[in-house]
């Protein structure tokens, strides 16, 4: 079973029909016992950091994402959570990935919203995915490169466009709203 988070966040439907159109059933949710039993668990999201992160704090998400061994994959503000600390709200994440999450200089155009490449390293999640592939961005914030960084992508500066450590995978960008790749490494999460 695949388990989609549901908090706070928007973005969740097109996350669930993305999966639905591999040929995958899920369901979202927010039951732990569900979470903690499901073959993997996606953490997607769209929205704000503060609200978000207080709404997982007040169901217990946060200690159960922490305890979760099976593959999860988060998506845009589902990677940011996963850093320690973003700036929008002044928000304390849950730690998982070694960086801080900082909003984009405002010298150019924020948010960051369309296509860009990245430059994955070798990792599961970029299996059959070639350096300078395109994949769609939305967002203002961003991670900055650290050692779970496992793609790169410039707006501005270098970022964090996926992160990786142990069972947790996390990527800026939406993959359920980025063609052929997004649906390539979205099947390549599935078969982790």
């Amino acid at each position: 079973m695949i388990a989609i988070l549901h908090y706070n966040a928007g973005n969740i439907q097109s996350v669930q029909n993305a999966i639905n159109r591999l040929g995958y059933n899920c369901i979202v949710t927010d039951d732990k016992a569900l979470l903690l039993t499901a073959d993997k668990v996606i953490f997607p999201g769209v929205g704000h950091a503060a609200s978000a992160m207080a709404h997982l704090q007040a169901k217990g998400l946060d200690t159960l994402l922490l305890s979760l061994k099976q593959p999860v994959l988060g998506i845009c503000l589902g990677l940011q959570l996963m850093c320690r600390h973003t700036e929008e709200g002044n928000t304390l994440g849950l730690g998982i990935f070694d960086t801080d999450v900082t909003c984009f200089p405002p010298t150019e155009i924020v948010p960051h919203m369309g296509w860009n490449t990245l430059t994955p390293k070798p990792c599961l999640l970029f299996d059959g995915i070639g350096d300078g592939e395109h994949f769609y961005f939305v967002h203002s914030y961003y991670a900055a490169l650290c050692n779970n960084s496992v793609a790169t992508c410039n707006y501005i500066l270098p970022y964090s466009a996926a992160l990786q450590k142990d069972n947790f995978y996390a990527v800026q960008f939406h993959p359920e709203k980025s063609g052929a790749a997004g649906e390539k490494l979205l099947k390549n999460f599935l078969s982790l």
